[in-house]
């Protein structure tokens, strides 16, 4: 009999009882701006990585420069839930590095009351199945869904005794440092893939790159000079069709494609998409709107046969170039640089298809952009496919970590065995 069967059999025989997460945690307090003194460390929507769930890129602010969403004061052990998009998964847990440190009110922040749950039990149950199907079903919005801190609250979880979670942590947490340790080698190559993607769509690297090609080889030109920008039409999540013409709303190029796509997640039908404004092979797909700038006007190539309906707040860009050239210019330094100039809005980011025209490109000939795009292809399956490497790696221990973890957070309900 293993240490937790042990523990289970002395402390919970029965089962355990289920709390909301509510009933075990500490109210929270924000910070009083106008009598604050000192520098913070804004903890952002976009400071949590979805993948390894820890903080990577803070916003050192002060009284003078605090944006509206920097409210809440967090504290060593608290666990931050995305609220906005929450199926996105990003949740934290703080370290001693930010505690006393600002978090947006974009988080819903859980305070474990450590006389019953350890912060760490908290942050694997926000992690589970059965959290996250319980935040999908109770979201609201459908171009930006959300859901409210009172409803996150109010999710049952099992609360064992404080031995049982200990031992339980210990487990899960073998596999998690595990699977961060092969994370932050891949997170390695790939900022040397993207290091050597901007050398490969810089002028230099360029020239050297073509053999006997002189600087008039290769020209600079608006992004409007090279194609047309045509903008999606009226798509929602209640068009969708379990078959039929495929379809692309924007807000899946965020969390569903990569780089480019020969198949669509969705449909509509054919009644639907004769109304609809269409992207066909070769055209670039592009996300026009988000709430942060990292993830405005990402894009991808649609390299399927049949045409395709594109949502609002999304273009589609028919041009001449490799398609794919194209899709891995829109993640370069050089393009994200100058979309940078071209964002407006303040809770959501858009750049408008007149400014992504003056967007300016590199054209070198169709054999050297067809040469870029089979290196760029090589390091991209390295780093993303999960049938390859680290990737495949790191996906077979989610699902062995997932598979435990729901297992482990597993228990019967004592009540109904009363």
């Amino acid at each position: 009999m293993s240490r937790l069967d042990e523990l289970i059999q002395e402390l919970c025989p029965n089962g355990v009882d289920y709390k909301p997460i509510g009933d075990c945690v500490c109210k929270t307090s924000n910070i009083k701006w106008a009598t604050a003194d000192g520098s913070y460390s804004y903890i952002d929507l976009t400071s949590v990585d979805r993948d390894t769930h820890k903080i990577t890129e803070v916003q050192t602010i002060h009284t003078d420069n605090a944006p509206s969403r920097a409210q809440q004061i967090v504290l060593e052990g608290d666990v931050l839930f995305a609220t906005t998009r929450p199926t996105l998964k990003r949740f934290c847990l703080i370290d001693n590095e930010y505690d006393g440190q600002i978090c947006s009110t974009g988080f819903c922040v859980l305070r474990a009351k450590e006389n019953l749950i350890s912060p760490r039990w908290l942050f694997h149950i926000v992690s589970s199945s059965e959290f996250y199907f319980y935040v999908k079903e109770n979201q609201k919005g459908a171009s930006y869904p959300a859901i409210s801190d009172k409803e996150v609250k109010q999710f049952k979880m099992p609360v064992p005794p404080l031995e049982v979670q200990s031992e339980i942590v210990r487990i899960l947490d073998n596999f998690t440092e595990l699977t961060a340790e092969l994370t932050a080698e891949l997170t390695a190559r790939k900022k040397q893939y993207e290091h050597y993607r901007n050398k490969l769509f810089s002028f230099n690297v360029l020239n050297c790159a073509t053999v006997g090609n002189s600087l008039n080889n290769i020209v600079v030109m608006p992004l409007g000079e090279v194609g047309i920008f045509t903008r999606g039409s009226g798509l929602q999540k209640k068009d969708f069709t379990q078959t039929g013409v495929g379809c692309i709303h924007y807000g899946q190029i965020y969390t569903h494609y990569g780089t480019y796509a020969n198949r669509t997640k969705t449909f509509v039908s054919q009644e639907f998409a004769k109304k609809a404004r269409k992207a066909k092979h070769g055209d670039l797909i592009i996300a026009t709107t988000s709430e942060n700038d990292e993830d405005v006007c990402k894009a991808v190539a649609w390299l399927g046969d049949e045409d395709i309906a594109i949502s609002s707040d999304a273009c589609f860009y028919t041009h001449s170039l490799e398609p794919k050239y194209v899709a891995y210019y829109f993640q370069t330094e050089q393009f994200q640089k100058q979309k940078r100039g071209f964002i407006t809005g303040t809770k959501v980011r858009r750049v408008n298809t007149s400014d992504l025209a003056k967007i300016k490109i590199p054209v070198p000939s169709i054999e050297e952009q067809r040469r870029i795009v089979s290196i760029l292809d090589k390091f991209d399956m390295l780093t993303t496919s999960i049938s390859e490497g680290l990737p495949k790696e790191i996906e077979l221990r989610r699902k062995q970590y997932e598979y435990y973890r729901n297992q482990l957070l597993s228990f019967p309900d004592n009540k109904a065995t009363d």
